[in-house]
């Protein structure tokens, strides 16, 4: 499907790195233009600097304020003259046995992953409706549906699997405004993600998963989540990948 995304233009919350960077470095390699959201200043303006403020621009708002959304999501249809789609990546996770969660983590990973989703959601349909083929794919995690991931992140992973069934309801209700909805499901691959970690509910949640079994899955790059994006942004008119899982599947033994 090579030039379905010429000249195209969205945006990717979280986008000043992981993931998120990622997927805005794979849509623009393929010719579209992008609209980067994220809380860091700093880290927006590196990842500008990096990819080129001719195929990009930087949105610094926070996705659990609407507000925020609205006028920045405005600012990139404003910036290149259209959108064409949203990538609703932006997520945290903090790492806790249940019996110890921290309240304002538990609300930050709610608010960041399945609020930041709906208010950004709510934000990009108007500016979407009545457009070509305009699509919105909204970023889960292999946690939200199998056991074999990180251990501890309860929250996370609770959030997540809400955004999967959020995902379904506006799939449903987009259907009569031709908006696309694709649900993509990552496994792990290496990314700064777990940096502001606890180090000892890290390693605690570490010990855990690795008392799980004896093997893990690794060898997958943030480029490879950046092709499935893409992809699912490439459909054809009246055609949506409901739901498209990526894991890694090479073996390695835990250690």
């Amino acid at each position: 499907m090579s030039g379905e995304l010429n000249d195209k233009v969205y945006i990717v919350t979280g986008g000043s790195q992981g993931f998120g960077l990622a997927i805005a470095k794979c849509l623009i390699d393929k010719g579209a233009k992008v609209g980067l959201l994220s809380r860091s200043k700093a880290g927006l303006d590196k990842a500008i600097s990096d990819i080129g403020s001719d195929h990009a621009c930087a949105i610094s708002a926070d996705v659990t304020r609407k507000s925020e959304l609205v006028a920045g999501f405005e600012k990139v249809k404003s910036h290149f003259g259209r959108l064409d789609g949203l990538v609703n990546n932006a997520g945290m996770a903090r790492p806790n046995r249940i019996e110890n969660l921290v309240e304002d983590e538990v609300l930050m990973q709610v608010n960041t992953n399945y609020l930041g989703t709906v208010f950004s959601s709510q934000a990009a349909i108007p500016l979407l409706r009545g457009g070509e083929n305009p699509r919105i794919v909204n970023i889960s995690s292999a946690s939200a549906y199998h056991y074999d991931e990180m251990s501890h992140l309860s929250i996370y992973a609770s959030t997540k699997a809400a955004v999967e069934r959020f995902t379904r309801d506006l799939a449903s209700e987009l259907q009569v405004d031709e908006i696309g909805v694709t649900c993509v499901r990552p496994g792990g691959a290496g990314t700064s993600f777990a940096d502001a970690w606890d180090s000892d509910a890290l390693m605690a949640g570490i010990e855990a998963w690795r008392d799980s079994g004896t093997y893990m899955n690794v060898g997958m790059e943030t480029e490879q989540v950046g092709e499935a994006v893409a992809f699912a942004l490439s459909q054809p008119a009246g055609v949506a990948i409901d739901l498209l899982e990526l894991r890694p599947k090479r073996l390695m033994k835990k250690v």
